[in-house]
């Protein structure tokens, strides 16, 4: 099975943080599983680290790559239809990085691990 981490949650999962829910630590600790990380969430750690939005991802945003990779997971790049159906989606949500991952989930019809059910919205499967 597949899967696409919000940025959150893959922080959430570095950090061994009890908010992860149960569902999604199980999920992401299947080794069979395949989890990706988007560009968008590199991105978005490395801003909101920078404008100290962040301040405890620090050495996430720094080694994300490395860590990505020892973690088993997949690199998700971010391409012009990826931005085209982000910039085209409906709705409320306003945040550009989640945008991304939403049209991400889409295109790949894979459930997005995130606790944000405004994403219900957007006939995506979600995972918490």
């Amino acid at each position: 099975m597949q899967a696409l981490l919000d940025t959150h949650a893959l922080l959430w999962w570095l950090d061994g943080d009890e908010r992860l829910s149960k569902p999604a630590r199980d999920f992401i600790g299947e080794e069979a599983n395949t989890i990706f990380v988007s560009a968008a969430s590199a991105w978005e750690i490395a801003t909101k680290v920078r404008i100290g939005k962040l301040p405890g991802a620090v050495e996430a945003a720094a080694g994300l790559a490395a860590t990505v990779t020892s973690q088993g997971f997949t690199e998700l790049p971010i391409s012009i239809t990826d931005g085209a159906r982000a910039g085209s989606l409906p709705g409320p949500i306003r945040d550009p990085f989640d945008r991304m991952l939403i049209a991400q989930a889409q295109a790949l019809d894979v459930p997005l691990i995130s606790n944000e059910t405004v994403f219900d919205g957007y006939g995506i499967r979600r995972l918490w």
